[in-house]
């Protein structure tokens, strides 16, 4: 069974033709788009608009975090603890 229906098919290749022709626009800062990868994406938002029969939009992976920030301030927080600490000391001492 195809993925894209004909209307689809018939969208992207339509704004392909726009792209290879110069008028293809882009939809929010209406500048010239040279990408075809962009021409077909904006060909595929249209068919999906009328409701054609298109895959749903590929969603990006969610990367985990790495625990180094984190260690990092923990490091921080401890050197200025250290520091306040000997602040304290000097300031006792002195007094």
């Amino acid at each position: 069974m195809a993925k894209y229906s004909a209307k689809s098919q018939e969208k992207v290749a339509k704004s392909m033709r726009e792209m290879k022709q110069g008028k293809l626009k882009s939809g929010t800062s209406g500048q010239k788009v040279t990408n075809p990868k962009q021409a077909i994406a904006i060909g595929l938002s249209e068919a999906r608009e009328e409701g054609a029969k298109v895959p749903a939009k590929k969603t990006a992976k969610k990367t985990a975090r790495k625990a180094a920030p984190k260690k990092a301030a923990k490091k921080v927080a401890r050197k200025t603890a250290k520091k306040a600490a000997k602040k304290t000391a000097r300031k006792k001492a002195a007094a």
